[in-house]
């Protein structure tokens, strides 16, 4: 597991994640004072998580034939779609949460915190491991970590403070 991790956390693939981890948040701060029943905010979190891997795909695809003026070749594209996967993961992870409220496991306040905070616990923890990979100390990296899940607690008290 640890080598797994370990090779994860030096990929490109971890700003992917983040960043979707960002739009599922923000998608999920949006809707909770109107919430829709748990399934059906399962499935926008997945048709969310689809559309902005597809966004991603397709403007990495135009990005790319504009500056080098060459069609993308297979290997590129499949890149570009591992990379669209970690964004769509990110976006489509919180979906487990309203699943399980789906099923009645859990009601679905409960459903939107542990989403809420399990987003801004993924963007910490990434952001603690960036710190820790670029050679920070273990209090730097937990400052930094915690600054940037700063960012997703700012999303939730903006809203809090606008709704």
């Amino acid at each position: 597991m640890r080598a797994s991790l370990e090779r994860h956390l030096g990929s490109r693939q971890v700003s992917k994640v983040v960043y979707g981890s960002i739009i599922g948040l923000a998608l999920i701060v949006a809707i909770e004072s109107h919430p829709p029943a748990p399934g059906v905010m399962a499935v926008w979190l997945l048709g969310t998580a689809l559309a902005v891997g597809l966004a991603e795909i397709y403007s990495e695809v135009v990005g790319a034939e504009t500056s080098t003026r060459q069609p993308v070749t297979r290997r590129q594209l499949g890149h570009m779609i591992e990379d669209a996967a970690a964004v769509g993961f990110g976006v489509a992870f919180p979906a487990v949460f309203f699943l399980f409220s789906a099923l009645s496991s859990m009601d679905v306040d409960r459903a939107f915190s542990l989403a809420k905070w399990t987003g801004i616990g993924l963007i910490g923890f990434y952001g603690f491991w960036a710190a820790r990979f670029a050679g920070a100390a273990p209090h730097r990296a937990l400052l930094k970590g915690a600054l940037v899940a700063l960012v997703g607690a700012g999303l939730i008290i903006l809203k809090s403070l606008v709704h």
